[in-house]
């Protein structure tokens, strides 16, 4: 069976992080005015990053928690542009050993902004000790092994640690604790994405109108990371059949080619529900159950699969199993049992 990483990968619609999305840096926003959406996060940044300006200190411990694809780093860069400061970027997992921490803090500038992606996945050895340095701005560093083993003490510079997360519930409370700011990012509308839709247009030379961007968006599942990517695949269907400007037109024919229809389900997303209709009478059963089903692995399903069903409400989660909805069935063009209609009568 292919592993998550490698289904991630294959998805167009993907909320992760593809190779693409490293080569259209200049499609991130640079200020907090022109992030587009999150508005009382954006408010809220604002009056942090003021506050500490006019006390000529370093702004808060700040941890941004939410799916993948809404903007974490782009808010820690903007952040660290703001303060008028240089910026560290690195991932938990790729801090194996608190000496590659160590490294890392001892070559911060006075101000300096680190920015670790995925904190959750911190190795509690390295999470110790950041502890001190997070609070006192202090290394303990452990030199040598066994009795002659002795403890050294560090001064670091006073920095901003950034946390970005998507699974928030796994930090543990001691690190969590240590974080001044704490902000949730959500999913963005699709009024808020045609503006994000726009903007790359612009940015990217291509031409689009407004009922197209709309269109776009909706497809984007909530999500400016797939709104981007989604944008580029029309712009290539528009540019190889000589359109000069991108339409609802494009759009249909260039996505329907990617199996993507028009609320943003794949073909992996169809397949899902397909199975827990047509071969489980729309559920309940367990995940593990539809897996095999399918030939996928049931941590693929939850991480990757279930959340965009449960966000559009397709599926429901209960304590016997996985259920399909009234919605499900309309979707797909089914005809609707009566408990469901009956349910969604009542939900109503």
């Amino acid at each position: 069976m292919p592993e998550q990483d490698d289904i991630e990968e294959s998805r167009i619609i993907s909320s992760y992080t593809k190779e693409e999305d490293h080569q259209e840096k200049s499609l991130r926003p640079k200020t907090i005015k022109e992030f587009i959406g999150q508005e009382k996060l954006k408010k809220n940044l604002g009056v942090y990053i003021e506050a500490a300006k006019i006390r000529e200190e370093s702004i808060e411990h700040v941890l941004l928690y939410g799916p993948p694809g809404l903007g974490k780093t782009t808010l820690a860069s903007i952040i660290s542009l703001e303060m008028n400061v240089n910026i560290k970027i690195t991932s938990g997992p790729a801090i194996e050993r608190p000496g590659d921490l160590a490294a890392i803090l001892t070559n911060l500038e006075e101000g300096d902004v680190l920015f670790i992606d995925e904190i959750h996945r911190l190795n509690r050895s390295v999470e110790e000790v950041l502890y001190p340095a997070m609070e006192d701005f202090e290394l303990d560093i452990i030199i040598g092994k066994g009795p002659s083993a002795r403890s050294i003490r560090l001064d670091v510079a006073k920095f901003t640690l950034i946390g970005a997360t998507t699974r928030v519930g796994l930090l543990s409370a001691p690190l969590r604790d240590r974080f001044g700011i704490i902000e949730r990012l959500e999913y963005y509308l699709p009024e808020e994405l045609e503006d994000i839709i726009t903007r790359a247009a612009s940015i990217l030379n291509t031409k689009i109108n407004k009922t197209a961007a709309l269109e776009v968006a909706k497809r984007s599942r909530g999500t400016p990371r797939i709104a981007n990517r989604l944008l580029k695949r029309v712009r290539d269907w528009a540019q190889v059949h000589s359109h000069e400007e991108i339409t609802t037109d494009n759009i249909q024919k260039g996505l329907e080619g990617l199996g993507i229809d028009d609320i943003g389900l794949d073909d992996m997303d169809r397949l899902y529900l397909d199975a827990l209709i047509s071969k489980f009478n729309g559920g309940p059963v367990g995940v593990e159950t539809i897996a095999a089903c399918i030939s996928e692995e049931s941590e693929t399903l939850e991480d990757v699969v279930e959340p965009y069903l449960l966000q559009q409400g397709f599926i429901e989660r209960t304590a016997r199993g996985r259920t399909s909805t009234a919605r499900a069935y309309t979707h797909l063009g089914l005809e609707t049992p009566a408990n469901k209609v009956q349910k969604q009568t009542e939900l109503f």
